[in-house]
């Protein structure tokens, strides 16, 4: 999910609660970063390749769906994906915007547009754009029969011929050993756990469901940690049900389907 966005947020809010005379941490407490990167990839990571809890791996008709975004039950904007499916082709269209407010002041906001294309379970095209608070990004990627080829812009890598995103639409990405970040093109080593059974509410349903944890390993550059919860009764085919992601000072982010 690759940017400072709590980090950048807190500095923000700092300088807006000096201009009131507020206590900076008065509103939404905060506690220092032990790193700049620590929660780097609560948005970048969580955000760009989201897809709805009712989003399967063997979707077989075109689908539009549209998240809530939540930074500790405060509503801050909007995700929204749509995916055509034709025979063993995806393509998933994506749109994110974020607006953090603090004191009635536009602390934050985050724009993303992304297109994916995809083959079976590798990914075959990537454009993603970013607006990161005023810094702005661009990622495109192609598959080849030798290989993957990433471009940010400022460089290329070429990265194995099947290669995916943090698709959590698709439960085969639990899986994997490295995913794509289509927001900075880092390609991120992971590892995945499962954490048990949990009940979830999804659209005032209770759901049985199965919760993994995506954490990066130590070699990556964006440190991750992100849970999900798929749906673990036979009938609901391994649906992909909510997602939570720390921030800066233990806050939590969250999608919640409309």
């Amino acid at each position: 999910i690759g940017m400072d966005w709590t980090v950048a947020l807190w500095r923000r809010r700092t300088r807006a609660a000096c201009l009131h005379r507020a206590p900076a941490l008065a509103v939404l407490p905060m506690r220092p970063l032990r790193s700049t990167r620590v929660t780097r990839a609560c948005l970048a990571i969580a955000c760009v390749a989201l897809l709805p809890a009712t989003a399967r791996a063997n979707v077989s008709n075109s689908s539009e769906w549209r998240f809530n975004v939540s930074l500790d039950g405060k509503s801050i904007g909007y995700h929204r994906y749509a995916m055509r499916v034709r025979g063993d082709e995806r393509e998933l269209r994506s749109e994110a915007h974020f607006n953090v407010k603090f004191l009635f002041i536009n602390a934050y906001t985050y724009a993303h547009t992304a297109t994916e294309h995809w083959q079976g379970d590798c990914l075959a095209r990537l454009d993603a754009s970013t607006n990161d608070n005023g810094t702005k990004n661009h990622v495109t990627g192609t598959r080849n029969d030798a290989a993957f080829v990433v471009d940010t812009g400022a460089a290329s890598a070429a990265l194995p011929s099947c290669v995916q995103t943090f698709a959590y639409w698709n439960p085969e990405i639990l899986m994997a050993t490295q995913l794509l970040n289509p927001q900075t093109g880092e390609y991120v080593p992971i590892r995945v756990l499962r954490m048990g059974p949990e009940t979830v509410t999804v659209r005032g349903r209770l759901l049985s469901s199965e919760r993994y944890r995506l954490v990066s390993e130590p070699t990556a550059t964006i440190p991750v940690q992100i849970d999900l919860w798929y749906a673990s009764a036979p009938a609901e085919n391994r649906q992909w049900l909510a997602l939570e992601s720390l921030a800066a000072g233990g806050r939590r982010l969250r999608y919640t389907l409309q």
